[in-house]
């Protein structure tokens, strides 16, 4: 069967070279980017390969040393082999300066997985330049994350059923998945998807340059974070990809205005496809809504192009979907006025503004009492909150709950092991407590701690909370009862591993958007928030707060006119009594989706 003369699923919708103004828009595009420093300069390049050559070698010495304790022979553990892969922006040829480098450890069959936590960290830890070292493993797939050399690193793990593992292996063959597990599949997945896009887009200096762009966007506006429901890297990677196949022709300026113009009324569920499926041999799950539930459930499908298919987005909830959707019909808007001269490049990367958009937000604090402990235990928490942003969507008169893309690390210096316990179980702080309470680098700078002092470390995350309005007419509180999702969230953290109830503790705090920690806004101004009348306070309720539901604007720049207090009305939100109110889901959520391809 002929091979059809394009890339993609469908044919291109054109194959014209890009207009005089396109040009002109790829011209300033590249300036912006420029000036925003995201290209990485040859110094920092030279870095990374020097780190990926330590830790390749450091790769062989953990193979060696395991094969020894399996009882092969000298000759034979060093034979064994052993390497690193990279995927992600790394290999895709579009890191900036300061990103990380997604790495895979590849072994022999006789590597048991369970030595990748304990003596390839523990070798990894004694490693000259490696510093904050920690290990998530009870996520599906196991990761370390480290920084070796000034040089963020997230390292996955896979064992081949071979023998041993020389340095020419090509991961591309499909035969190597024969015998594997399904967490050692995905780990294989990162670099075999990331070399079949290279494969897939008519130009790649032209699929990159986009791909920036994208990325640059995407962390802009607050919406580049796999692990709480947003998009990661390869995701987006993939949105450019298509956009490239349908304009084969096309510069990054049009690239980018399609890019929006597109998936700002893309029909989802329908998927988002590289090239047809394959159906392997291999007793390997491929993605397929018609036979897998769970496949169904997808909001957002975008598919890897390597065997075995996999859905690279099954963490969007109905939240991200939707604020993903705005993104998009944001990004339409401006880029149109780029082109049409009313705008500049600059607009499309303003920043989000996500702290100051809500008048309700969650904290979910982790904390422990070393820095070592925190580094594993705030990372298990974070790899969690999907699934409190899940519970609460089906909590009554919520609309969304957006999830915040990273955690604010604090150290709190306490006097005694009283106060050190009653900090660590996110008991009441008081103004001296606060004083000793802040960065760690901060902490060092002022000379603390002193000698006895005990430490706290914590991160916390935030979630912020749109309400609906009250209807016409409705007088009195309303209840947010976000106490059963809560509850449930802790439940489960607690349930894990990693938790160790001496020395751990997870905390759910609602928090008035007036009441957010300085540091969240990053040395920003706060805008500030315009008070309006509530409603008192009863006495009897002391577990709720009362919160404004209808946010109002903040004056634009130049504008001096007063603002006009809205109507307000109070809100009453509970965290710790176990009083579950959940929506219905509507039925169209529950419905079997069209998984037809598009023709766009």
């Amino acid at each position: 069967m002929a091979q059809p003369a394009y890339l993609g699923v469908t044919p291109p919708i054109s194959t014209s070279p890009p207009t005089a103004r396109e040009c002109e828009i790829t011209v300033t595009l590249h300036a912006e980017l420029e000036a925003r420093g995201i290209y990485e300069g040859p110094e920092e390049g030279r870095t990374r390969e020097q780190v990926l050559g330590r830790l390749n070698t450091l790769a062989k010495q953990f193979v060696y040393q395991s094969s020894l304790n399996h009882g092969l022979s000298d000759a034979k553990a060093r034979e064994a082999g052993g390497t690193i892969f990279t995927s992600g922006s790394y290999r895709l040829g579009v890191h900036g300066p300061g990103a990380d480098i997604d790495a895979l450890l590849v072994v022999p069959k006789h590597v048991e997985r369970e030595e990748f936590t304990t003596l390839f960290e523990d070798m990894l830890k004694r490693m000259e330049g490696v510093s904050e070292v920690a290990s998530v493993p009870d996520a599906y797939v196991p990761i370390i994350k480290c920084i070796i050399n000034g040089i963020e690193m997230d390292l996955l793990f896979a064992r081949l059923a071979l023998p041993t593992i020389p340095d020419s292996l090509d991961l591309r063959d499909n035969s190597l998945l024969k015998n594997l597990d399904e967490r050692c599949v995905r780990s294989l997945g990162g670099n075999r998807v990331t070399d079949e896009i290279l494969r897939l887009v008519p130009d790649v200096p032209v699929f990159r340059e986009a791909l920036r762009t994208i990325k640059l966007w995407a962390k802009k506006r607050g919406i580049y974070r796999n692990v709480v429901g947003f998009l990661g890297g390869v995701a987006y990677a993939m949105l450019v990809a298509r956009i490239c196949q349908l304009y084969p022709k096309g510069n990054a300026g049009s690239i980018i205005a399609r890019f929006f113009t597109i998936y700002q009324q893309w029909n989802w569920p329908q998927p988002i496809l590289l090239k047809n499926i394959e159906e392997g041999p291999l007793q390997v799950r491929v993605w397929n809504p018609k036979l897998y539930p769970a496949d169904r459930a997808h909001r957002m499908p975008i598919i890897t192009p390597a065997y075995p298919a996999m859905c690279s987005t099954h963490n969007v909830s109905k939240s991200t979907h939707s604020i993903m959707t705005e993104e998009f019909k944001r990004g339409a808007d401006v880029v149109n006025r780029v082109i049409m001269g009313s705008a500049q490049w600059s607009e499309l990367f303003a920043d989000h503004e996500f702290f100051t958009t809500y008048k309700h937000y969650l904290q979910v604090t982790a904390s422990s009492m070393s820095a070592e402990a925190q580094l594993k235990w705030s990372g298990t928490v974070e790899s969690r909150l999907r699934q409190l942003v899940l519970k609460l969507e089906f909590v009554e008169t919520l609309i969304h709950a957006r999830p915040y893309v990273k955690g604010f690390d604090r150290i709190t210096y306490c006097v005694d092991e009283e106060e050190q316990r009653a900090i660590l179980m996110g008991g009441p702080v008081s103004e001296v407590v606060a004083a000793r309470t802040g960065k760690e680098e901060d902490a060092e700078k002022e000379g603390r701690p002193e000698e006895g002092w005990r430490e706290v470390h914590s991160t916390s995350y935030y979630i912020g909370l749109m309400i609906e309005k009250a209807l016409p007419g409705a007088n009195g509180a309303r209840k947010l009862d976000i106490s059963y999702p809560s509850q449930e969230f802790t439940k489960l953290v607690k349930m894990l591993d990693t938790y160790d109830e001496g020395t751990m503790a997870v905390t759910v705090k609602h928090m008035k958007g007036t009441s957010l920690p300085l540091d969240v806004f990053e040395g920003k101004p706060p805008v500030p928030a315009v008070k309006t009348k509530g409603t008192k306070r009863s006495k009897t309720k002391k577990l709720a707060a009362e919160l404004e539901a209808t946010p109002t604007p903040a004056p634009e720049d130049g504008d001096e006119r007063p603002i006009k207090k809205a109507r307000s009305e109070s809100v009453q939100v509970a965290t710790d009594t176990f009083i579950p109110r959940l929506r219905t889901p509507d039925p169209q959520e529950l419905a079997t989706p069209d998984l037809g391809i598009a023709a766009v």
